[in-house]
């Protein structure tokens, strides 16, 4: 009878720590979906501020320094307690994280974006998850084996998400007459269409060398947390060394241009730099916290639902017209991606693979050794003795 109380009460334990990752698990995924429609909804206002004359690199400037006023408080009161000693080596990182995004990244997006449309820069920016995945495999932070069918799916969907950039870029077909576009000035759309396709080539290379340096910046700030895991204070610190740095490009690239206009009044061009100060705080530390509980390649994984809902607020607010080979271009690269996160949640890491089989079969699993075993469950023996087991997520 003591027996099997005590099994009893493990499996209730393991049901209700299931219940507290899965909700766990929810709660992340819905952060990020949210932030890719929020980074959806910048991406339309900064198009309109940069219509009305806005530089990026002063956007970027604005932008940064919002940021940096909103989070540093909350960084300095709530993490005054937990936060490790700064030394040089995390210093430098910083410092590094800044200058992949939001100078070298942030800036190199929106030069793309000015040689072509909204839509076609975000749907680009779908080949992030293909990037940031080979650069975590190069550094380890991914494992790969050709044998497993997940490891295949991932290296597949790697190589069909560069063939649906290819084609996003090079397909063009016939434009979609969607209901919002009907009775709208078709010979303005011909020629703003002819215009950006002389420059698609050039935006498209720029928004692929935006994508290595956003994930230069996610593999780096995977590293940097193991060193300082406070993620609230290492967004701040991004965000400040941010504004020091695009400040200096700023002034550096503006300095010989007089028609530059650093003032900032209350119009769009004010609306984009505090939407986007505000979104640039939340999403480096959402990014912290996802990229320190799934790994570099989970948060990017989730790009192509930011296309999507550029693509329909572009054509409702920009007067942009859709393509037939762009959305087929799009639909590739879906298929490409989530091939690559289906084997993605399938992966064991062999650390926490490591610790789970170390656990005896016969004792139950304490709250902080469970949060250390991959996502699974248990398997009963016939015997009715339950042991560990993975289960693929």
């Amino acid at each position: 009878m003591a027996s099997l109380e005590r099994k009893n009460i493990f499996r209730t334990k393991f049901i209700m720590e299931s219940l507290t990752n899965l909700i766990r698990r929810a709660k992340l995924i819905l952060a990020v979906a949210l932030l890719q429609g929020a980074y959806a909804g910048q991406a339309i206002i900064v198009r309109m501020a940069m219509n009305k004359g806005m530089s990026h690199y002063i956007f970027l400037v604005y932008r940064m320094a919002f940021a940096t006023v909103l989070i540093a408080p909350f960084a300095l009161i709530l993490d005054r307690k937990s936060r490790p000693k700064m030394t040089s080596s995390i210093l430098v990182k910083t410092m590094l994280l800044s200058l992949f995004d939001p100078l070298l990244d942030q800036n190199l997006y929106y030069m793309a974006m000015s040689y072509s449309t909204a839509t076609f820069t975000s749907a680009m920016f779908n080949i992030l998850p293909a990037i940031a995945f080979f650069m975590a495999w190069i550094f380890r932070l991914e494992t790969v084996n050709i044998r497993k069918l997940h490891s295949q799916a991932k290296v597949l969907g790697t190589i069909i998400t560069v063939g649906g950039a290819i084609i996003l870029t090079l397909a063009k077909g016939p434009a979609l007459n969607l209901p919002w576009t009907k009775g709208k000035n078709q010979h303005h759309h011909q020629m703003q269409s002819d215009s950006n396709h002389k420059d698609i080539t050039k935006s498209a290379l720029l928004s692929a060398a935006a994508c290595f340096c956003w994930s230069s910046f996610i593999i780096l700030q995977a590293f940097t947390l193991r060193s300082y895991p406070c993620k609230l204070s290492l967004a701040a610190l991004t965000c400040f060394w941010g504004l020091v740095e695009g400040a200096i490009l700023a002034l550096v690239v503006e300095w010989r241009d007089s028609n530059a206009d650093w003032s900032i009044h209350l119009d769009i061009r004010l609306l984009a730099a505090f939407y986007g100060g505000i979104l640039s705080g939340v999403a480096y530390y959402i990014m912290g916290m996802v990229n320190k509980e799934k790994g570099p390649v989970f948060f990017s994984a989730f790009n192509p639902l930011g296309t999507v809902i550029i693509a329909i607020l572009g054509s409702l607010v920009l007067d942009e017209h859709m393509y037939l080979g762009s959305l087929i271009g799009a639909i590739v690269i879906v298929v490409g991606l989530y091939l690559v996160l289906w084997g993605k949640t399938k992966d064991e890491p062999p650390s926490q693979l490591s610790k789970t089989q170390s656990q005896p079969n016969d004792e139950p699993v304490t709250t902080s050794q469970q949060q250390m075993m991959p996502e699974g469950g248990l398997d009963i023996e016939p015997g009715g003795e339950p042991k560990t087991n993975i289960i693929d997520s």
